[in-house]
């Protein structure tokens, strides 16, 4: 294979060697947030979708680096297309919901991006201008030759997945969900029967996903917990993908995530999104929808919650839709109480909630009235409007906080200030 495939200078060589190093410990930056490669309506399935969006970032990690290693031992020949585990189960996820190969556009995306830092990557190490030529025309070569042939690659594995799936109960699942999801004609009788489930009736849907991807044990038994919570003696469970499961339940009784927090706690990489009870085939198709918006708020913020219902995020889910406009909002609104403690951001957020009731708000919180009173004042010291006169943004803008990941909570507070 390698014999006909051009071979670059020692020199060019050498360069190769260090900006593949580069390459391979800088692999995750260089793509930045998953959604630079899934732009585009063919791509949207995935982009909306938290837990296919992080497979295929892992992917396009693990294609990086493999190109990388084989570079820094031999410096421009061509890389043998062996496809990344993490690759493959990514094929079998996205074969599961029904997409084809035009999906396969995210590595390309991916492609382009790698090419930018690659580029810039050679400038900065090419101490002689006359080398970059040869350069970066033999790792285009190297680089496009080796995505088209995982791309290759890819595709049969997903063909065979897609083959393998129809003749799969867990295929046929996902697939009458999906029909009854999307509005498809498909008959209540028909998808019952497929789905093992009564339609009529009341639903509480739920997604339950790992953000490590690493953790897909752990699935069965986080779905498990949120079963025995609400009471209920049976669920419908569809495999989505290898670290998501939807789940409905037949119940309208609230969720107290408090307490599901607490009984998956040990399983610190799951996470449980939870829409509203609803009832018929419209609530079925409702309260799924309204779990995967949530879920996707969680990944959009990288939230450390482990569990959110749908009730408790609607307005911040809306208000984060553009994170950059979420960002400016809550600097703009809390000022200097963006470098007070979590206890006074805690206590004021609680106050609210209490309908600014110092007594329970103590009773809630388990401190003494004294500390909520002395804490509020801080607060109104620090805010830029008086708490009485802008009550309603900075309510909002303490939600945005509560659900957002700890390093973005303390970024706002560095980057208040700065020139737009």
């Amino acid at each position: 294979m390698d014999r006909e495939w051009p071979r670059p200078s020692d020199r060019v060589a050498g360069i190769w060697r260090r900006a593949a190093e580069v390459a391979f410990t800088s692999g995750e930056t260089w793509f930045g947030p998953g959604a630079e490669t899934l732009t585009g309506e063919q791509l949207r399935p995935i982009a909306e979708d938290p837990a296919l969006a992080e497979a295929v970032w892992r992917g396009n990690v693990a294609v990086l680096r493999q190109w990388a290693v084989h570079n820094m031992q031999h410096p421009g020949r061509r890389v043998p297309a062996d496809v990344p585990p993490q690759l493959l189960a990514s094929a079998r996820d996205m074969a599961r919901r029904g997409l084809d190969r035009s999906v396969l556009n995210a590595y390309r995306t991916g492609q382009s991006l790698v090419w930018r830092r690659w580029m810039q990557t050679c400038f900065s190490l090419a101490s002689e201008p006359a080398d970059l030529p040869e350069l970066l025309d033999l790792s285009a070569q190297s680089i496009s030759t080796y995505v088209d042939d995982i791309a290759d690659a890819v595709g049969v594995a997903m063909d065979s997945e897609r083959r393998a799936l129809t003749r799969g109960t867990h295929a046929e699942r996902l697939a009458a969900a999906t029909l009854v999801l999307e509005g498809t004609a498909i008959t209540t009788a028909r998808a019952e029967t497929q789905l093992g489930y009564r339609l009529t009736g009341p639903h509480t849907a739920a997604i339950v996903w790992d953000v490590s991807a690493e953790a897909a044990g752990q699935l069965d038994a986080a779905a498990e917990a949120l079963t025995r919570h609400t009471g209920v003696l049976n669920r419908l469970t569809v495999i989505a993908s290898a670290n998501a499961l939807w789940v409905w339940l037949p119940t309208a009784a609230a969720v107290d995530t408090a307490v599901l927090t607490s009984d998956i706690a040990e399983y610190e990489a799951i996470r449980v999104a939870i829409g509203r009870p609803g009832r018929g085939v419209d609530g079925f198709r409702r309260s799924h929808l309204e779990a995967a918006n949530t879920q996707q708020m969680l990944a959009r913020l990288t939230s450390p919650q482990q569990v959110a219902r749908y009730d408790d995020i609607a307005v911040v889910a809306l208000m984060t839709r553009d994170p950059a406009s979420a960002d400016e909002f809550v600097q703009e609104t809390l000022g200097e109480l963006l470098t007070a403690d979590l206890e006074t951001l805690t206590i004021l957020r609680v106050y609210i909630q209490q309908l600014c009731n110092t007594s329970r708000t103590a009773q809630r919180l388990y401190i003494h009235r004294n500390t909520i009173i002395r804490r509020l004042a801080r607060a109104d010291e620090l805010l830029p409007k008086p708490l009485a006169d802008n009550i309603v943004a900075v309510a909002a803008a303490l939600e945005v906080m509560h659900w957002r990941e700890p390093a973005r909570r303390d970024a706002g507070a560095h980057n208040r200030g700065r020139p737009g």
